[in-house]
């Protein structure tokens, strides 16, 4: 979720997810997945900003685990295997 100001000033919060296109037409339209479009004071670049921010945080404590072979053959020798 990101916060933006719609051209009258008001602030929302927006998922991010939702976002289909931002377009500069000069002012920053985004169009969502469903085809709304909302027109922000924000500008184009500090949307993105902002996107890539939010995913960041989203994604920074994400860890990928690998079993070994090890791991896999003492997992398959316990019991109830």
């Amino acid at each position: 979720m990101i916060a933006l100001q719609r051209l009258n000033g008001a602030s929302f919060v927006l998922n991010v997810d939702l976002i289909e296109t931002l377009e500069a037409t000069p002012d920053t339209v985004i169009t969502l997945i469903n085809g709304k479009k909302i027109i922000v004071r924000n500008g184009l670049e500090d949307v993105v900003r902002k996107v890539v921010k939010y995913k960041q945080l989203c994604n920074q404590s994400i860890t990928v685990l690998q079993r070994t072979d090890e791991d896999k053959a003492s997992t398959a020798t316990e019991p109830g295997e």
